[in-house]
């Protein structure tokens, strides 16, 4: 399956930030700032999905997507800040699979459009995944350890989801602080950091201070380990 994005956003920053996780995500992501930039983009690539604001500083993101409706079945989400009903209704009329407004969280970006791809290519999205004694169950987004559900803050489920999707690899800080950012600009630093490991440590380790899950890679940051309880790790639809 193809994995390639065009991404239509006049605001350079919020550009910049969504191209790089996307990317990160394993995306070919070519970037525009303006219809104009988005439609020579659009002829001389293969794009199986489309990011596009609806106000842009050379036209119409609903005019791009009528455009390209009449053009192609590309798979269209909407980026915006018009969130009123008539303006998501309109979107859906034009021709869009989705819609996302402003101001948003970039793993729900991510995972909207994980599960487009996912939709497209046919492929089933897992529901589940296991490492030993701890469940991840994404579709609740809730975590359970030993069959019981664990009581844990959004940052946290986000951190161990990460964990869990990464299994047995070293991830730097700036790797864990990318994937519990938010677009809103709450800032996430280090120490912050390290205090949702500590709490996530003690309420999935059976001994935080010895723990077999989350384990410290000095001077490089954490790694996940996913046969902690000397289980394999599974992946279950």
């Amino acid at each position: 399956m193809g994995r390639e994005i065009l991404l239509v956003e006049d605001e350079e920053s919020l550009n910049r930030a969504v191209s790089l996780k996307l990317t990160k995500e394993g995306y070919m992501v070519y970037s525009a700032l303006s219809v104009r930039e988005a439609e020579a983009l659009w002829y001389r690539h293969e794009i199986i999905l489309v990011i596009c604001d609806i106000e842009l500083p050379d036209g119409s993101g609903l005019d791009f997507c009528a455009k390209l409706r009449r053009e192609s079945d590309v798979l269209f989400l909407f980026l915006t800040a018009m969130s009123g009903e008539n303006d998501i209704m309109k979107g859906y009329r034009m021709g869009a699979d989705d819609y996302i407004t402003k101001p948003f969280y970039l793993p729900a970006l991510i995972s909207k459009v994980n599960a487009m791809m996912k939709r497209f290519s046919g492929a089933e999205e897992p529901d589940m995944i296991v490492s030993g004694s701890i469940a991840l169950l994404l579709s609740e987004q809730r975590v359970k350890k030993n069959g019981e559900y664990l009581n844990l803050t959004a940052k946290e489920y986000k951190l161990l989801a990460f964990f869990m999707q990464n299994p047995m690899r070293i991830l730097t800080k700036n790797q864990l602080l990318d994937a519990i950012w938010d677009i809103d600009g709450n800032f996430v630093d280090e120490n912050t950091l390290a205090v949702n490991i500590r709490r996530l440590r003690e309420k999935i380790e059976d001994d935080p201070s010895r723990p077999a899950y989350i384990k410290s890679v000095r001077g490089l940051g954490y790694l996940f380990e996913k046969n902690a309880d000397g289980e394999r790790s599974t992946v279950k639809g």
